[in-house]
């Protein structure tokens, strides 16, 4: 098929840092075209691919993140051509989806990377049908409202072969995430505080809400906490993934339904065990009892025990999980049988929802 795969404009793809959805996009539109497709990508400037790179912007505009004109000018550049295309699966927050439901061209599918806020939800009751809509988790899926139609379920990928694998561990634990409530960063430092064991914090501490969190709430934190407390701010890809293998288990006391959650097979993948909250796609993504552990939200006591708990598990069963069930290779093959099926069939049934 010929592909046009339409990424967000304000990070590379892939990302020299953080960006989740752009890590999927760059591994996506490799597996495609391994696969045999022709595909073409549109994304910012410093991108590296295996398929065609299309471009607006030199640099990645990130400084400016959400201006609506700079992504205007990047999905109308990529849709112009839209007609050069069979499919075009489209990663962007709103503008390129609302050009692909006002428009004529071929089918568009559209990955929902984002929860289900009251602007998302009015979004997708605009532009569902025609766009096909997949939820990357049953979560996210099974909390749309009922008149939005969900196409398809289609999990995150990671490319296996660029996380390390560890067998043997450190004692730390470790924190992967934003500087932000949601991802519950005090939670993790409470944690370590009540089993005496040292935490590293790897985080995104960049744009201005992040920076205000971590100067308010989790900079006199850690002044307060015992010794054993390191903060890596802002780690690159390598940094983060060496991070992850020698850690004895990441720790994701999640505060929010989170849609998806890379940082969970990232961490498997280099054989360690996660423990997190039971909220949003934490179950679906944790083999309970194999890969780590899931705990009732906001139950510290459950959330220490569990991480001790952790000992036991094997760190070859967290890679082979995340081999069988979250590789770009599964990821590529389940977005075919999308693309498959926008072309051929009808999609405005509705998804099974149910997990």
């Amino acid at each position: 098929m010929r592909i046009l795969l339409v990424a967000p404009p304000w990070l590379s793809v892939p990302p020299s840092a953080y960006g989740g959805i752009e890590w999927v996009v760059s591994g996506l539109a490799d597996g495609l075209v391994d696969a045999g497709h022709d595909v073409t990508l549109f994304a910012s400037g410093g991108s590296e691919t295996r398929a065609r790179l299309e471009t607006v912007f030199d640099e990645p505009p990130f400084e400016k993140l959400g201006d609506a004109r700079l992504e205007t000018i990047h999905a109308l550049t990529a849709y112009r051509r839209r007609g050069d295309y069979d499919l075009i699966h489209d990663h962007t927050a709103a503008v390129g989806p609302a050009l692909a439901a006002m428009t004529d061209g071929p089918p568009v599918v559209h990955t929902l990377h984002l929860p289900w806020l009251d602007e998302q939800i009015r979004l997708a009751r605009l532009i569902a049908p025609p766009v096909r809509l997949v939820a990357i988790s049953h979560d996210q899926a099974a909390r749309a409202p009922d008149d939005i139609p969900i196409s398809a379920v289609v999990h995150n990928g990671i490319p296996v072969d660029r996380f390390p694998f560890m067998a043997n561990k450190d004692d730390y634990l470790l924190f992967v995430g934003r500087a932000n409530r949601e991802k519950g960063p005090e939670v993790a430092i409470e944690v370590a505080r009540r089993l005496g064991r040292p935490l590293i914090m790897a985080m995104k501490i960049n744009e201005r809400y992040e920076r205000e969190y971590w100067q308010e709430v989790l900079q006199p934190l850690i002044a307060s906490a015992p010794a054993g407390i390191e903060v890596v701010p802002d780690p690159n890809h390598e940094r983060k993934a060496d991070l992850m293998a020698r850690a004895a288990a990441v720790v994701l006391p999640i505060q929010w339904a989170e849609p998806f959650g890379l940082v969970m097979p990232e961490a498997n993948a280099c054989g360690t065990p996660v423990v997190a909250f039971d909220t949003g796609a934490a179950r679906e993504v944790i083999a309970h009892g194999k890969t780590g552990f899931v705990v009732p939200p906001g139950d510290l006591d459950a959330f220490c025990a569990a991480v001790e708990r952790t000992e036991a598990l094997q760190a070859h069963d967290c890679r082979k999980h995340v081999v069988e069930h979250f590789s770009v290779e599964r990821m590529v093959a389940e977005y075919e049988q999308v693309y498959e099926m926008v072309t051929t069939v009808d999609l405005r049934t509705p998804v099974d929802r149910s997990l």
